[in-house]
């Protein structure tokens, strides 16, 4: 398999595919030839001596002095050096290969201006596996200026930059979006274990699945609602939840009755945020444009990424609700009351028995600190002071994605902790038969941590935590629903 660039079509499963799985990269021949183009364009500009942003003259307050033909080289060369004022840590190999990606995918649609030798070197850098170190923070998502002048430094350090292609380099947001794009596969994932997670907790319960009836999507049709119900149902197709009798409640509690809502939501935020990241993937970020249609460039703000920034809050918004409803029906099965079975979830009832109960406050403070990832950061308000006044806009996009990132790995635990539980319960109630999908993932926990009794406590949620992590659990719903 190779993936194509051609300026247009990049998708995040492609993303995925070269960013973790080591696809091989080319440049479609149409998007070379464009670039040919845009570049000849920019040569005539240049030629023509037209005041240009950042290609014939300074940047920021720099912005009134003109960049003569013979400073052109050492300018863009130092625009490079002057931006490596990124923080922290080395990011991950997935974020450096998603985010040139990204990279080479938009000097590929021609409208950036810059020698197609630069996106061909991108994607030799891509396919011959070379990771240059770029650091996690320092972009407020207004044009990543910090890591992608990281990444510039490395693969470019060799080679004169001409006129715009240093600022082609460093002035877009592709480190943005490629952090949301891994953030976002990631929540694809995540929103199906939710809901094997749901399901499990719904026989774990005995819970009544009249909410599953398919006249719930039908008189309110939300595309979530209505995926969510087809999957929980897929999931738990031959329980003995679907058998007259089974229900031990009219109503049950709302985390119960109301998932397929939550998890429905939570599924819409993501389409929405997935539809405008594929439109990030293929968009120019840069400033000036070049047009197509002639020997001019103009100025534009396109690396503001406001759209995608605040659809990444809509997902962290929306998953806060989904998690704090899953830890709740965990929570649940530890009440005797509510659950009907041993305080616990323990074999005998009395002190010093084992059981879970004690598994309540981790499940607490994992939902707690999850939710405070959820607030909003694309409103953040920036000083108007620097570079005259002209960088009076932020997005924050990078830390909104990587709070993405956070809170999916602890909803991950807390999903541990819902699997943890729910098989405990249903080994306690024993009822005569699971879903398809719930009864194999009962299986997988269970070879991987016994019951919990007064003898094999404390338990390690660690094997149970990797269960969910290597999407094992969605794998198994996305099968049976393609079955």
């Amino acid at each position: 398999m190779t993936v194509v660039l051609d300026g247009e079509s990049l998708t995040l499963a492609q993303v995925i595919s070269v960013a973790r799985n080591g696809t091989r990269v080319e440049l479609e021949p149409e998007a070379v030839k464009r670039m040919a183009g845009a570049r000849e364009r920019v040569e005539r500009v240049l030629a023509r001596g037209d005041a240009v942003y950042g290609m014939t003259t300074g940047l920021g307050q720099h912005k009134r002095h003109r960049v003569s033909p013979d400073e052109i080289e050492d300018f863009n060369r130092r625009l490079i050096q002057n931006h490596r004022i990124g923080h922290g840590p080395p990011v991950a190999a997935d974020v450096v290969r998603a985010t040139m990606l990204r990279l080479a995918n938009g000097f590929a649609k021609g409208t950036v201006g810059v020698r197609p030798l630069l996106a061909e070197r991108v994607v030799d850098a891509l396919n011959d596996g070379q990771m240059p170190e770029v650091r996690l923070l320092g972009s407020p998502g207004t044009a990543d200026l910090a890591p992608l002048a990281d990444l510039a430094h490395a693969l470019f350090r060799d080679l004169p930059l001409q006129a715009k292609e240093g600022l082609a380099l460093v002035n877009n947001s592709s480190f943005s979006t490629a952090l949301a794009a891994l953030a976002l596969d990631d929540a694809r994932t995540l929103v199906d274990s939710l809901t094997v997670a749901a399901a499990l907790e719904l026989e774990a319960f005995a819970a009544n699945v009249s909410t599953l009836h398919p006249a719930v999507a039908q008189t309110r049709p939300y595309p979530g609602l209505r995926t969510e119900l087809d999957r929980l149902r897929t999931a738990l197709a031959g329980s003995y939840l679907w058998s007259a009798g089974s229900p031990r409640n009219l109503q049950d509690p709302l985390s119960y009755r109301a998932v397929a809502q939550v998890n429905g939501a939570l599924r819409d935020a993501l389409g929405f945020a997935c539809g405008q990241l594929a439109i990030e993937l293929n968009s120019h970020h840069d400033n000036p444009i070049v047009l197509t249609d002639a020997d001019r460039l103009i100025s534009a703000g396109n690396y503001d990424i406001l759209p995608l920034a605040a659809a990444l809050d809509f997902v962290r918004i929306a998953l806060a609700p989904a998690l704090t409803a899953c830890t709740e029906r965990a929570l649940k099965l530890l009440q005797t009351p509510l659950s009907g079975l041993p305080g616990g979830l323990s074999l005998h009832e009395g002190v010093d028995q084992g059981g879970l109960g004690a598994i309540s406050w981790a499940a607490h403070a994992l939902a707690g600190e999850a939710r405070l990832l959820a607030q909003p950061v694309s409103f953040e308000l920036p000083s108007t002071t620097p570079e005259e006044g002209i960088g009076d806009r932020i997005t924050m996009a990078p830390l909104a994605a990587r709070r993405l990132a956070e809170q999916i790995e602890l909803t991950q635990r807390i999903v541990a902790i819902s699997l943890l539980t729910s098989t405990q319960a249903i080994d306690l109630r024993m009822p005569e038969r699971l879903g398809a999908v719930t009864g194999r993932i009962r299986a997988q926990v269970r070879e991987r941590i016994a019951f919990v009794g007064p003898d094999n406590y404390p338990v390690d949620l660690e094997p149970i935590v990797d269960l969910v992590r290597t999407a094992v659990l969605a794998e198994e719903l996305r099968a049976a629903v393609s079955a």
